[in-house]
C-alpha cells in the first residue's frame, strides 16, 4: 500500500484521546512509508493527523475545494495541496490518489465519505478496500446498527464482512492489505436494496477506476 485516504473530523471532539489517536496514526503512517491522502484541513483531527505525519517525514496530500481554501481552512504545509471545484471532485480525487480508505472518529462528513467509497466497492466500481479504525470502540454503535440492518436482509453479510475493522492501526493496515491481496472479494450488489449489480464502470470511467461523478455531496467546515 503506497497511500491511504483517511476520513476524519475537522473538529476536536470532547475527548483528548481522539487527537492522540490522530497524531499516532499520522506518525505511524509516515514511519511505515505510507503516504496520507486527506481532506486538506488544518483544524481539528484533520490538522493533528497531517501535522504528525509531516513531522515524522511523511508524504501528505490534501485535497480541498477552492471555496474552502478561500475561507482559510486549508493546511499550508502539506506536501501537495490539490485544489478542486466541488465536494464531488474532492472525493473523486482522494479516491484516485489512494490505495485504500480508513475512517477515524468523525461525524456526518466522515460517515458520508466512508459509506460512499464502501458502497462503490460493493457495487464493483472500484476494488480498493475500506475500513474503520475502531479505537476505543468509537465505531461499535455503528457496527451494531449495521448488523441490525444486515439481519433485516437489506445489507449482505458478505458486504459487512468485507469492511475491515480493527482497534489499532497495525491491525487495520493488515486487514486492508489482506483485502488488497484479494483474500476478501465483495459480492457486488448482493442483497443491497435498490442496488443492481454493476459489472462495468460508470460512463466515461476507465475499468477499475473510481467514478468521477459521485452520488452525494457531503462534508463541511466541522467534519469533512
Amino acid at each position: 500500500m503506497r497511500r491511504l485516504a483517511v476520513f476524519l473530523a475537522s473538529s476536536d471532539g470532547h475527548d483528548p484521546a481522539y487527537a492522540e489517536l490522530a497524531a499516532g496514526v499520522g506518525a505511524e503512517l509516515a514511519r511505515g512509508g505510507i503516504g496520507l491522502v486527506y481532506g486538506g484541513g488544518s483544524t481539528g483531527l484533520m490538522g493533528v493527523l497531517a501535522d504528525a505525519a509531516l513531522e515524522a517525514g511523511g508524504e501528505v496530500i490534501g485535497v480541498m475545494p477552492r471555496s474552502m481554501i478561500e475561507r482559510e481552512w486549508a493546511h499550508d504545509g502539506v506536501s501537495e495541496l490539490v485544489i478542486c471545484d466541488s465536494m464531488h471532485e474532492r472525493k473523486a480525487i482522494m479516491a484516485d490518489r489512494a490505495d485504500a480508505f480508513a475512517a477515524l472518529p468523525g461525524g456526518l462528513g466522515t460517515l458520508e465519505e466512508i459509506f460512499e467509497v464502501w458502497s462503490w466497492r460493493q457495487l464493483g466500481f472500484h476494488t480498493k478496500p475500506v475500513g474503520l479504525l475502531d479505537a476505543g470502540g468509537f465505531w461499535t454503535p455503528l457496527l451494531s446498527a449495521l448488523r441490525g440492518i444486515s439481519d433485516t436482509g437489506f445489507l449482505a453479510a458478505s458486504t459487512l464482512d468485507d469492511l475491515a475493522v480493527a482497534p489499532d492501526l497495525p491491525g487495520l493496515l493488515e486487514a486492508l492489505e489482506d483485502r488488497l491481496r484479494g483474500a476478501h472479494r465483495p459480492a457486488h450488489g448482493a442483497l443491497d436494496a435498490g442496488a443492481a449489480p454493476a459489472r462495468t464502470a460508470a460512463p466515461g470511467t476507465a475499468p477499475g477506476a473510481v467514478p468521477g461523478g459521485w452520488d452525494a455531496d457531503g462534508g463541511g467546515p466541522s467534519d469533512a
